[in-house]
């Protein structure tokens, strides 16, 4: 820092801050769902204009500033490339038969009454096994909402349960990249960190199965067989039904299990799902591209393009089905990604100008116990994610500042590791500028507000690993971990 800046103040960090969420508020308020088509994305410009008026202030430059907008820019560039990737598969899905035939299956398998409880299940060995909340929910999540939405259950709660199978799976993955992160923010080995986790994670995720058994039984399912019945016809009546349409699934699924980068993957899937509405869907993709005046060759081209830039339009007939199935395309994610973009520039400027550590630095200044250190971390975690609107950075800043704060403690650093995973990979689908909330939000057609009290999973992990800060219940401390290590070696000799 120069000898013409100065170094902000607790007061400089806050403006800011309390500016972005009083206009966010009042944005819900004044438009409430409808908040992020737009007036939250105003919101989050202002609140970062009035952080550049605060860097002007202590005497940093506009160019100072500019390089931090693109920093933190740049940071979501991946998030945003796989948001239109996901648009495509959705179009190119429906148009293929693949998303029908996922609903078709789904209503003869899944019973209303343990539905919610299910989609849970599922998402959340699926998460397991390849590592990926967010290929979950654009894969298997897109299905399950289908299936919820032709059952007429509740599409809030259905998206509520798919992110809390999505992302204890996710969390619990050794194959999952903040999995991965986390430990190596805190210094902890990975292994170690996923078998600390479980003290926090297992009752959370069993606690969240349980109040959606609860919820399934309690509701009214007695005109769930009718709009089965006639989902089902209609859905035969207009695609090409059987077990063949779900290899794009499969394709998907493998490739992320490999370890595939996930945007390739997704694209992937997207081709195949036009090849396979050109060779089982013809007559869908014919009446997409809605020119008759072209040779059918280049009518099927036509409409599997427009598949992948507008998405699908179902014309079944049925208002509620027409509604379910006309979705997707690249264009279908623009207000998403213009969400995720101003988001990312006031987080840009936030942490170009040293607020956030500031904020950070404040809180820290008031912890005494350990349950307080593990609230304020997850307090940062969660404003953190709020602020940057980025999991990785919410978890990578208040890491490496708690980091030394655990260790003069005497605490492993397996700890630490916990707490970030207990709350800013688990928070950040709760929040709708946030990356995660954002593309949760577009992937599954749900608005965050409208889940976010479903998602029990993820509102109750934090809530767990508060508890067992303040009761200093499995707070892995140095010489636990140094036992548990010779452990291991004893036992591998």
């Amino acid at each position: 820092m120069s000898d013409s800046v100065r170094a902000p103040s607790f007061l400089d960090a806050l403006v800011p801050t309390l500016i972005l969420v009083s206009l966010l508020s009042l944005s819900v308020y004044l438009f409430g769902d409808g908040s992020s088509g737009g007036a939250n994305q105003i919101a989050l410009i202002l609140g970062a204009a009035a952080a550049v008026v605060v860097g002007l202030k202590n005497g940093h430059s506009w160019e100072s500033i500019e390089e931090g907008i693109i920093q933190g820019v740049s940071v979501s560039v991946r998030a945003m490339l796989i948001l239109l990737s996901v648009g495509a598969l959705i179009g190119s899905w429906i148009l293929s038969g693949t998303v029908p035939t996922m609903i078709y299956y789904g209503l003869q398998l899944l019973d209303p009454s343990i539905f919610y409880a299910a989609c849970l299940v599922i998402c959340a060995f699926v998460a397991l096994s390849i590592g990926s909340s967010w290929t979950v929910a654009g894969t298997i999540g897109i299905g399950l909402i289908g299936t919820a939405a032709a059952l007429d259950l509740s599409l809030e709660i259905t998206a509520g349960a798919i992110i809390s199978g999505a992302y204890f799976g996710d969390k619990m993955s050794p194959l999952s990249d903040t999995t991965n992160l986390a430990p190596a923010v805190a210094g902890a080995d990975l292994f170690s960190h996923i078998r600390n986790m479980a003290w926090t994670t297992t009752p959370s995720i069993i606690i969240a199965l349980v109040i959606f058994i609860v919820i399934g039984f309690r509701q009214d399912v007695s005109g769930s067989a009718d709009t089965m019945a006639s989902t089902l016809e209609l859905l035969q009546g207009q695609f090409t039904i059987n077990f063949l349409m779900l290899l794009p699934l499969f394709v998907v699924l493998g490739l992320a299990v490999k370890r595939f980068p996930a945007l390739p993957t997704i694209l992937v899937g997207a081709l195949i799902g036009v090849v396979f509405a050109v060779v089982f869907q013809p007559e869908q993709v014919y009446t997409l591209a809605g020119d008759a005046q072209l040779p059918v060759w280049l009518a099927m081209f036509k409409g599997g393009w427009i598949a992948l830039v507008d998405g699908y339009t179902a014309t079944t007939g049925h208002e509620g089905l027409d509604s379910l199935l006309s979705r997707g395309g690249m264009s279908s994610m623009l207000t998403t990604i213009w969400l995720i973009l101003t988001a990312m520039i006031f987080g840009g400027v936030m942490d170009q100008l040293g607020l956030l550590a500031r904020l950070v630095k404040g809180v820290l200044d008031k912890v005494e116990s350990t349950g307080s250190l593990v609230a304020v971390t997850i307090a940062s975690c969660i404003g953190a994610n709020i602020i940057t609107a980025d999991q990785y950075i919410a978890i990578v800043l208040p890491g490496r500042m708690y980091k030394l704060e655990f260790e003069r403690r005497g605490f492993a650093p397996t700890a630490l590791s916990r707490v970030l995973e207990d709350s800013a990979t688990i928070t950040s689908p709760l929040i709708p500028w946030n990356t995660c909330g954002a593309y949760m939000a577009g992937t599954l057609g749900v608005a965050t507000f409208a889940y976010l009290p479903y998602c029990f999973f993820n509102i109750i992990n934090p809530i767990m690993s508060i508890i067992y800060g303040y009761t200093n219940f499995k707070m892995a401390r140095v010489d636990d971990e140094e036992r548990e290590s010779l452990a291991n070696k004893a036992t591998a000799a």
